[in-house]
């Protein structure tokens, strides 16, 4: 099977560029001409936070919101009184539990990037083009500061300019008014939406009459959503942050804490100092999994921290599900030798599908774990033996393991491995998917999904009289298709970075650029806002540092975190404008002047109630979303929550035959060509998704720049380079194209043999719209085939302008295909 199958017949996107309308832009670099990056290194650290950390937080927040204003914003973060830190989505410890400084670094950044006191008003827009504007980096787009007021690129125009609120809001009804079909508009949402943001989003585009609610889920981690739906009947991890206090092993597969979770490596710690062991599992030794220093002890502060994982596997990418199948293998191995490995008791009454499960892992292929892993055999299992002295074992993942083509397949192979040991529903034990906005989670809970389960459509029709659309809508990789092909002629985006975000670049950029309108409700300037169709609007929001007072008084939203837990977060500082309005304001605007003049039950909603009194959307939100019964109420206790999970609360799993499901998948492994590497893409620490807070990622010892590639030095030398040189990345696909980007450092790394990485957003260039996980669509940007060429000998195009080289030497057909085995 080809690893980026490319649908041709139904997507032959490539072919479709050349004839999409596009704004005039600067003309790329000349051909072969790069702008060398010069990097500084220094030492890979071994632990992470520490003293150093400290520094970095009171620089970052001095610079952007200035001395008194960040000791003021950072003692409230993630306090019961304060506001939730949009850097991730790891569960706050119990109000009596909290810190006086709950937050991490790196959420810092996020909270002074948007509490700056830096502003990006009129006179910014009338002194920079959008043509000028395109050619910015992320970082200098993101450093401008706060949007201040409603900006219009009218069509025809170059520069945006004021709009009035009500006007901008007239604009986006006449526009969507006058569609041919509501389908022929998309609404992304952000992970940093409110859950009464997402709910109020949810309901407008429903009443409004279409299902294309794409989100952020899609890009990330979608495929543990389809995974867990299908095997123990919800698409949530099943532990509590006191699970992981108290488990007896923790495995952490396809994650970066130190960077990505930065809190979560307290939760480690304390887990650790009770005995836990911990396994990590990742291609790069990321210092996040080796240790930690706690920058709110004294033993941290001076470098005297903890250890913590035990055993590090540094496993090829991709081979996370021959590993758990192996691991699965040996378990019933061991069991079927007379050992206590299986929860016999657990599987028989709680499961279904086991017998054929054990089988396969009788019969498992060792040559190709082997291959697929590059794991050492003793390794794996020692870690199963880990496995089997343990009695509550928690197994986390990310990205690492959801960008991949067979991700949906190794989420349920970690079930697999969870279910047999009965590591499901009991204290300090259980699946821990670990997300990354602040409320990609919540967002879901609200109804963000393009496919609407007929029960909430139904409490939708129940609570407000309208008939929900029941075709499924477009989620992202199929919202970019629908622009290209024009069948989507309104794209509307509450938050995020969706031309940043998505992957295939050009792709991405040609079908934003094909809309006939963006809209774009956000706090700050970024790429998505200056690659533009024929009209764009900019709508700026109240950030979640920020208060918000609205008819009713002073207004709190409500978020949920990777765990379920959903709690009040209030802003307490004064608005970045006068002119800024909430996200809830915002979409209740655009829907009221949407929707009034219809008749029926979508004319008859009430969005000026909502906007003025968020408590009157709760109360709806406890009508319609399962376990948010007396949700105004809840939310209001101290530390909120926690919303019901069934497999975790009673051992009850809501699938077709009320059993959890072990299911039996294909072992496949990620092969290269002769001479080819793989990639993946993966933050620095100086970025939260695509904000770029700066160019040091400091604990694996780079700075300076962003365009690197961390290679083996073994690889280096294989393919003719030395530590620093100059390359172009290419990654030529089995439809015939290559894509390409230019002027990459390559440096030496520690990383598993025959695996690169490299930043993201700069590597999305690279992968391909077509190729997405088997079941939940979601683009592998961990698994994708290059070859690195001295720079300027690559394909002669700029990685955002061409889509394939045109020329022979990169045809695929010169290239064997790689694939999955």
């Amino acid at each position: 099977m080809t690893q980026h199958d490319m649908d041709r017949s139904t997507h032959p996107l490539r072919d479709r560029l050349a004839s999409l309308p596009v704004r005039p832009r600067p003309a790329p670099s000349p051909a072969g001409e790069v702008d060398p990056v010069e990097v500084e290194r220094g030492r890979i650290r071994n632990k992470a936070a520490g003293i150093e950390a400290v520094a970095v937080t009171a620089q970052r927040g001095v610079e952007q919101m200035g001395l008194v204003r960040s000791v003021k914003t950072l003692r409230i973060i993630n306090q019961t009184e304060g506001f939730d830190c949009m850097g991730c989505a790891w569960p706050d410890p119990s109000p009596k539990e909290r810190s006086f400084a709950e937050f991490c670094e790196n959420g810092a950044k996020a909270v002074a990037e948007e509490a700056t006191l830096r502003r990006v008003g009129r006179d910014f827009f009338a002194a920079h083009d959008v043509d000028e504007l395109v050619g910015w980096s992320d970082f200098m787009l993101g450093q401008q500061g706060r949007l201040t007021e409603p900006m219009v690129l009218r069509a025809g125009s170059t520069h945006y300019e004021p709009i009035s609120w009500a006007d901008a809001f007239a604009l986006v009804a006449d526009r969507l008014n006058g569609l041919a079909s509501p389908d022929e508009a998309v609404f992304y949402t952000s992970g940093r939406a409110s859950n009464e943001a997402a709910f109020v989003y949810q309901l407008f585009v429903r009443a409004f009459g279409t299902n294309n609610l794409p989100d952020c889920s899609n890009m990330c981690h979608e495929s543990t959503s389809v995974a867990l739906a299908e095997t123990i009947g919800i698409g949530k991890g099943s532990v509590s942050l006191e699970d992981i206090h108290d488990a007896e092993l923790i495995v952490i597969a396809g994650q970066n804490p130190g960077t990505n979770h930065p809190r979560m490596l307290s939760a480690l710690e304390k887990a650790k100092k009770k005995g836990a062991r911990i396994v990590a599992v990742n291609p790069l030794p990321e210092t996040g999994l080796r240790g930690f220093d706690n920058p709110q002890t004294v033993k941290g502060l001076t470098g005297v921290g903890t250890e913590l994982a035990d055993e590090f596997m540094p496993i090829r990418l991709g081979g996370d599900l021959a590993l758990f199948q192996a691991l699965g293998a040996l378990l019933v191995a061991a069991d079927d030798a007379g050992r206590d490995a299986i929860d016999h008791e657990f599987v028989q009454r709680h499961t279904e599908g086991y017998e054929q499960w054990a089988q396969s892992m009788r019969e498992l292929d060792w040559d190709l774990v082997d291959r697929a892993t590059s794991l050492d055999r003793a390794q794996i299992e020692r870690v199963a033996e880990m496995f089997i002295s343990s009695r509550r074992t928690v197994v986390c993942w990310a990205m690492g393991v959801t960008q991949h083509r067979h991700a949906v397949a190794t989420i349920k192979e970690i079930t697999n491995v969870c279910l047999v040991q009965g590591n499901i529903g009991k204290p300090g034990a259980g699946l821990c998917p670990v997300r990354g906005h602040s409320n990609v989670q919540g967002d879901r809970t609200m109804g963000i999904w393009e496919k609407l389960p007929p029960h909430f459509g139904d409490a939708l029709e129940r609570e407000f009289g309208i008939t929900a659309p029941t075709e499924r809508g477009h989620d992202v990789v199929n919202s970019i298709r629908a622009l290209c092909d024009g069948e989507v002629k309104v794209a509307v985006s509450l938050g995020g970075n969706l031309a940043a975000a998505a992957p295939d670049t050009a792709v991405t950029f040609a079908a934003m650029r094909n809309a006939k309108l963006n809209v774009h409700i956000a706090t700050k300037l970024n790429r998505s806002h200056v690659v533009v169709g024929e009209e764009a609007l900019i709508l700026p929001t109240l950030g979640r540092t920020e208060r918000d007072v609205q008819a009713g008084g002073p207004q709190g939203v409500t978020v949920e975190d990777s765990m379920s837990s959903v709690h009040l977060s209030h802003g307490r500082l004064d608005p970045a404008s006068a002119q800024l309005r909430s996200e809830v304001s915002i979409i209740c605007g655009i829907a009221d002047a949407t929707l009034k003049g219809r008749g029926g039950a979508e004319g008859d909603i009430d969005w000026t109630a909502m906007a003025g009194d968020y408590g009157v959307i709760r109360g709806h939100i406890s009508r319609v979303v399962p376990g948010c019964e007396a949700y105004d109420e809840k939310v209001h206790r101290p530390g909120g929550f926690v919303l019901p999970h069934p497999p975790r609360d009673s051992r009850t799993f809501e699938t077709p035959s009320g059993k959890a499901v072990f299911t039996t998948s294909p072992l496949e492994m990620v092969t290269a060509p002769e001479g080819h590497l793989v990639l993946q893409s993966l933050r620095s620490h100086d970025q939260f998704n695509t904000t770029i807070y700066g160019h040091d990622d400091r604990y694996r010892g780079l700075s300076g720049g962003r365009d690197v590639v961390m290679v083996h030095p073994d690889d280096l030398a294989a393919q003719g380079f030395a530590d620093g040189d100059l390359v172009d990345v290419v990654a030529p696909w089995s439809d015939g194209s290559v894509r390409v980007v230019h002027g990459f450092r390559a440096v030496s790394y520690p990383t598993t043999r025959g695996c690169v990485a490299a930043y993201y957003p700069e590597t999305n260039p690279l992968v391909a719209l077509d190729s997405t996980a088997e079941g939940s669509n979601c683009p592998v940007s961990k698994a994708v085939v290059v070859k690195l060429v001295p720079a300027g000998q690559g394909p002669r195009h700029s990685a955002i302008e061409g889509l394939d080289a045109g020329e022979d030497d990169w045809k695929r057909s010169e290239v064997k295909p790689h694939h999955l085995s």
